[in-house]
């Protein structure tokens, strides 16, 4: 599957559309959260910390304001330092619970090569024009290894030149699980020529689990936040 070139004015279509009008769920707000809310924020510290998140101090910072008994008052930069994301979340916390536990595994403990993981990540945010999860992820895989040019060749799909037979195979990974529900054989033996089993089982949860988080992101209109240029980032 080759994506389908954008040009600048459709990304600015696309974001418009996804968080030009505001979110569908309003974001908490920081009085709003509760213990339950406050406990999973120090699970996301651990995500955070997995993988390099600019801005973790947000949650930490709140952290300690909640345990001092001062986090209904004074704390309008915590609440600019929690994304939107987040805060939207919390409003079904054991839900977004699970998805943090789910983050922490891959990103913290996963079997996959970081920049193999980020290949299919960003294939994946691109596929589905999911601006916060690719603008998050272009910065998570230039810590992984991925070079601009590299990250700019993924708008181009699997077909694009210069991609080694192994990273072809993820890419197409990913073609093939939104189009098919299943990787094919020859991809899959590819794949299997560097890969064990864990590995192999832990590719398919990864390209599903983004897929969910570009679903929910995109549906919610979840806003960008400082730092995070959307599609436009390389």
């Amino acid at each position: 599957m080759s994506p389908p070139k954008r040009t600048e004015a459709e990304l600015e279509q696309r974001h418009a559309l996804i968080s030009g009008g505001g979110p569908r769920i309003a974001p908490l707000e920081v009085s709003e959260l509760n213990d339950q809310a406050l406990t999973l924020l120090a699970g996301l510290i651990e995500v955070n910390s997995a993988f390099e998140q600019r801005n973790p101090q947000g949650a930490e910072d709140l952290i300690s304001a909640h345990a001092a008994g001062t986090a209904a008052r004074g704390t309008a930069p915590v609440e600019a330092d929690l994304p939107p994301l987040i805060r939207t979340m919390l409003r079904h916390p054991a839900l977004f619970a699970r998805q943090v536990e789910i983050g922490a595994e891959l990103l913290g403990k996963g079997a996959l090569p970081p920049r193999d993981r980020e290949l299919v990540v960003l294939h994946v945010a691109w596929l589905s024009q999911a601006p916060f999860e690719w603008g998050e992820h272009v910065h998570i895989a230039k810590t992984a290894g991925l070079r601009a040019e590299e990250i700019e060749r993924i708008t181009e799909g699997a077909s694009a030149p210069g991609w080694s037979a192994h990273d072809r195979a993820l890419l197409r990974a990913v073609d093939e699980l939104r189009a098919d529900s299943m990787i094919c054989d020859a991809t899959w033996a590819t794949l299997a020529q560097r890969y064990d089993e864990r590995q192999l089982i832990e590719l398919v949860i990864v390209i599903g689990q983004y897929q969910t988080i570009a679903y929910y992101q995109n549906s919610l209109r979840i806003t960008l936040h400082d730092g995070n240029p959307g599609l436009k980032a390389r």
